[in-house]
């Protein structure tokens, strides 16, 4: 960190204007005035709300339906082609079509769900299909309860995709979720206040805002993955 840092000072003084690369400590010494000024917590409230809810909204239903697909092969067939698309056409894209289905303010929330949904899918998917089948006959020939067979069989295989899922789709939602507020500009979000600062050509401000994000997607991805980590922490094979 720190000689990333120390690259990134040397840079900005090289080139020698702050239109171009501010040097750390300008966006530092811009960091400690932003944070007191009126509009900080409600723009970093609105865009956290919103890309939150969108990522746990698509943690929820890509479990569901990989857990569907894993159960019955058609459906992972007739999902195919969905996720495949989402994975693979453009957040702008999506961005732009997305704003004349709905309200701007709603915009980063769509968008995350929408990232986040495929990587989740997929990633469980893949857990459920590496379930040791041996596994599966042995709690077959004990009778064993679905509680058990879910604890001590299907959760221990999971775990690890699901977890990778997680760290995966939070920086990719935090990405697209205010890529998503750049393009749209809702009122009161963080993407706009990017924007007022690009177009304003204030990069001491561009900056801070950028490294807000970041420490704001840093943050809950910590946060989340602990939670995660303890909820599953007694899942351990037998």
């Amino acid at each position: 960190m720190l000689s990333a840092l120390a690259v990134w000072h040397i840079a900005s003084i090289k080139i020698g204007s702050k239109l171009l690369l501010v040097s750390p400590l300008d966006v530092l010494r811009r960091l400690t005035t932003l944070i007191y000024e009126e509009d900080f917590l409600p723009s970093v409230g609105f865009t956290l709300s919103r890309i939150a809810s969108g990522f746990l909204f698509g943690l929820v239903i890509g479990l569901l339906l990989a857990l569907l697909a894993g159960r019955f092969k058609v459906i992972e067939t007739l999902l195919w082609p969905y996720m495949v698309t989402v994975k693979s056409v453009p957040v702008a894209s999506f961005v732009v079509i997305a704003l004349i289905w709905l309200d701007g303010k709603q915009l980063s929330a769509f968008i995350s769900f929408l990232m986040v949904l495929p990587i989740v899918y997929t990633n469980v998917l893949d857990g459920i299909k590496a379930v040791d089948r041996k596994m599966l006959q042995m709690a077959d020939v004990f009778r064993m309860p679905f509680s058990r067979r879910m604890r001590y069989i299907w959760l221990p295989s999971v775990k690890p995709f699901l977890i990778s899922a997680c760290r995966i789709s939070l920086g990719l939602a935090w990405k697209s979720g205010v890529a998503a507020e750049l393009i749209g500009q809702p009122e009161g979000s963080v993407g706009e206040m990017l924007y007022d600062s690009k177009l304003y050509l204030d990069t001491d401000d561009l900056f801070a805002w950028t490294v807000v994000v970041v420490m704001l997607s840093v943050c809950f991805e910590k946060l989340f993955i602990l939670l995660l980590k303890r909820a599953l922490k007694g899942v351990e094979t037998v």
